[in-house]
């Protein structure tokens, strides 16, 4: 368990070295002070993942560090019960001129793993990370993805009660991340506490809780990991358009309201909400608009239960021009088969004023429309979505030598 209470965490900046030298030796003033935490609380309960998000320089990795003991909080109080590893900054706590097999007893000495514990799983680590004969290769002949598995399994091996992951873990092959992210989610049914800092949201939806969105070193928002990654959103298009009248309008999402969203419908062969998996539905989006809009584009977002994107696609997308005139609506259509999995599913939608980089966010909504897929109009298949295979059998030669006798 963590619980945090009032963490702050204030850094002195110095333009030259020598400001630092005339502070000491003249006892006045030369830096100035950046808050990179300010009163921040939360709680991680046991078998419970925390997700933190936030933009760049927003205090996360302070944060982190003050969980790992690497920096002292300047006041509020924070309470850990059990051991805490993690992934901070790739690499930290490696020496790249030691051999991975060097490199476990150093690093798990670190984290307080005691000898005999690193001797003990010093296999489980090895074979974890899946390094080959190149765990008695010096660090410093290893990719980034070959350190970040070497990290990874000698952190989630030292028995921690919390771990804290950073996004060090977007590093490697898409094979290794999965497995990580199985070991994470066992970690968690056997009762670990989990820090989850990550820019993927998908991800945060996924494995979190509860997620909290930093600010400036304050957190402005605290909840469920939808509405936080929601909101989320809304700042970095914020940030993408500071000189820009933009702003946060209830149901009705944000952004600048050049062009709004009026309504987000189906209609398909079911004429409701609820439609059959293989149905062919079609999703409108009825936008209006305050001003003239020579170049648009709008779109739409379909996401699972879990807030998972499935997919996502706009007009400009499509090779659709799309232009409207100030007090003019507009309905447009997406036509597509629903090959997807039965279950409960959310459209956002989007309009975008273009060419422009970043694209001007004019309206942005999540959760418009709710649906239901029921049971699949062909045949039944497993998982997300329908690849409808083409299958074909066909006899296959068989060599002699591998025809046993019966």
């Amino acid at each position: 368990m963590i619980v945090a209470n009032n963490l702050s965490k204030c850094f002195k900046l110095y333009a030259s070295p020598a400001d630092r030298l005339k502070e000491i030796v003249f006892r006045s003033s030369h830096h100035k002070s950046y808050q990179a935490l300010d009163n921040v609380s939360f709680r991680v309960e046991a078998g419970q993942t925390l997700g933190v998000l936030g933009p760049n320089g927003a205090g996360k990795s302070t944060l982190l560090k003050l969980i790992t003991g690497i920096l002292l909080p300047d006041s509020g109080t924070l309470h850990i019960e059990g051991k805490v590893t993690g992934l901070l900054e790739l690499g930290t706590g490696f020496n790249p001129q030691l051999s991975g097999r060097d490199n476990i007893a150093m690093n798990g000495l670190l984290l307080g793993m005691s000898a005999e514990e690193i001797v003990q799983k010093e296999a489980q680590i090895i074979e974890f990370a899946d390094l080959g004969m190149f765990i008695d290769e010096v660090l410093s002949t290893y990719s980034s993805g070959m350190v970040m598995r070497l990290a990874f399994a000698i952190a989630i091996n030292a028995d921690p009660a919390c771990f804290l992951i950073d996004e060090a873990l977007s590093v490697g092959d898409a094979g290794f991340q999965q497995k990580c992210m199985r070991r994470i989610k066992e970690f968690k049914r056997q009762g670990g506490a989990i820090i989850f800092v990550s820019h993927d949201m998908n991800a945060v939806k996924q494995l979190c809780d509860s997620a909290i969105l930093l600010d400036h070193g304050v957190v402005t928002l605290a909840g469920e990991p939808d509405s936080v990654v929601n909101e989320y959103s809304r700042l970095l298009s914020a940030q993408n358009h500071e000189n820009d009248e933009f702003s946060a309008q209830g149901l009705e999402g944000y952004g600048t309201f050049e062009a709004k969203i009026e309504s987000v419908t189906i209609a398909g062969q079911s004429g409701a909400p609820v439609v059959n998996s293989g149905d062919k539905i079609s999703i409108c989006v009825k936008i209006t608009a305050e001003v003239d809009m020579d170049k648009l584009a709008c779109g739409i977002i379909i996401r699972d239960k879990y807030g998972q994107d499935i997919y996502g696609t706009n007009t400009d997308l499509q090779d659709k021009p799309l232009a409207i005139k100030r007090g003019e609506g507009l309905c447009v259509s997406f036509e597509m088969a629903i090959n997807v999995g039965v279950g409960v599913y959310t459209v956002g939608a989007a309009i975008q004023a273009i060419p422009t980089e970043p694209p001007r966010c004019l309206n942005w909504g999540d959760n418009l429309l709710e649906f239901e897929v029921i049971h699949p109009v062909k045949e039944v298949f497993v998982g997300l979505c329908r690849l409808d295979p083409q299958v074909q059998i066909t006899m296959a030669q068989i060599p002699p030598a591998q025809i046993t006798s019966a």
